[in-house]
């Protein structure tokens, strides 16, 4: 249960400060989304930063990465977790899961969105 109060804490941060940036970097001038692109490469970075902590001589605990990889990270974006999944692929030299897994979530991840769009019409 504790596990999954850090993990809900966290989210809630991370989905705030997400919140935060999109509203006061998001351009409705021009369209461009700059808040959140910042939150996808400050959200990566982030992960990639807990994760190699928590990987090198056990830097963090279960709990803290819970906190801050899961559930901050988590509620912050969620490209940060692909990202860091596509890391771990290259890394073992597996390059077809690696574009299996990058084609089919973009392709899919489109084709949800459009379809989700439609139904509701």
């Amino acid at each position: 249960m504790k596990q999954l109060v850090l993990v809900f804490l966290g989210g809630g941060v991370g989905s705030a400060l997400r919140f935060i940036l999109g509203k006061y970097f998001n351009s409705s001038e021009n369209g461009i989304p700059y808040g959140t692109f910042a939150t996808n490469i400050i959200g990566s970075l982030l992960i990639g930063i807990i994760l190699g902590l928590a990987s090198k001589n056990d830097s963090l605990t279960t709990n803290q990465t819970l906190l801050l990889a899961t559930g901050f990270c988590g509620g912050f974006t969620t490209f940060s977790t692909f990202a860091y999944e596509n890391h771990v692929f290259l890394k073992s030299g597996d390059f077809t899961s690696f574009a299996i897994y990058t084609i089919a979530s973009f392709i899919i991840g489109f084709l949800a969105v459009f379809f989700g769009m439609h139904i509701v019409k």
